[in-house]
């Protein structure tokens, strides 16, 4: 019995893209159209004031128009709902993500059966801007932390996955461009299984749609994300911390209190020896320990309420297989 042909809704979130979105979308199409596979492309655009919208419903893809400015999650969010499919590829509109490698994507997800492939940008032919690439390795290691374990790409914007993988966790997906960061960092630590798939990074065309200050965002939204899905990693070590100061600060009141009155005539419990300030530190990291368990509690509370139904089918091992 034959093998039915995958099925696919790549979504493409385009602002201001009329440099590229016609290239991106004839790519797609002719590239889809040499597979077996059932396929639709959805173009989201998101209230671009150039001729986007107009080039690109002059393409083969289904267009969908945002009034206004949304953000790059929120355009991502309308696709999915859209999507006739339940197979999903997202990929930019700025030709940086190679086209080509989303039928093989596409086909490891089935046959690994996994919830999410990245298109992760480790290859010879990446093309990341020098003045981006500090902020992307603190990025990419506070996740890691916070994830418990290794992501070769936290952001990539070439991913494939499984709408009914994404929908538990849709109200707490980035409208703006850390949706990414957000599902990646949703579905590890809930224990989705995810893998890898090596791409280029192609130099953009147009202009990029990231601004410095997004950092900063990014870093404030990973800790929001440690706050619900593992709040201890951030409680404990910042208590510890207190704590440690707390000790180190002990330590100089005694051997400054030993100092003034002399070791034969010391004793903890006549002389003044812990200051303020250690007690107050010390309180500190007990306070900070207590909310990060209070937090601790809550968090699996909300995932066994709203998306803990889903562990079920995400640690199924898939069968040994050779791959072509």
């Amino acid at each position: 019995m034959s093998t039915p042909p995958h099925a696919v809704t790549v979504i493409i979130p385009a602002y201001n893209e009329e440099l590229s979105i016609c290239d991106t979308v004839q790519e797609l199409f002719q590239i889809l159209e040499d597979t077996d596979f059932q396929f639709e492309i959805l173009v989201v655009d998101d209230g671009s004031t150039d001729n986007t919208l107009h080039l690109a419903k002059s393409t083969p893809a289904r267009v969908i128009k945002h009034d206004r400015n949304r953000g790059y999650g929120a355009s991502l969010k309308s696709g999915i709902l859209a999507s006739i499919y339940n197979t999903i590829a997202i990929i930019d509109a700025d030709r940086t993500y190679p086209c080509e490698a989303l039928p093989e994507m596409v086909r490891i997800l089935h046959r690994q059966r996994v919830s999410l492939v990245i298109g992760t940008r480790n290859s010879d032919k990446v093309h990341i801007p020098l003045l981006r690439r500090p902020a992307k390795w603190v990025i990419s290691h506070l996740a890691q932390y916070i994830a418990g374990q290794p992501i070769a790409d936290v952001n990539s914007g070439l991913r494939v996955f499984k709408k009914e993988s994404v929908m538990p966790f849709f109200k707490i997906l980035s409208d703006q461009f850390s949706f990414t960061t957000t599902q990646t960092l949703a579905m590890l630590c809930n224990n989705y299984r995810i893998t890898n798939f090596t791409i280029d990074y192609l130099p953009r065309k147009g202009k990029s749609k990231i601004v410095p200050w997004d950092f900063i965002n990014f870093i404030a939204l990973i800790l929001r994300l440690s706050m619900l899905f593992n709040p201890l990693k951030v409680f404990i070590p910042l208590a510890f911390t207190f704590f440690f100061f707390s000790g180190v600060k002990t330590f100089f009141d005694i051997f400054f209190a030993i100092r003034r009155v002399g070791w034969q005539e010391y004793s903890i419990f006549i002389h003044t020896t812990l200051s303020t300030s250690s007690l107050l530190l010390f309180l500190t990291g007990i306070q900070i320990l207590l909310i990060g368990m209070m937090s601790d509690g809550l968090s699996r509370k909300i995932e066994q309420q709203v998306w803990g139904e889903t562990a079920d089918h995400v640690e199924e091992e898939p069968p040994d297989e050779t791959t072509p």
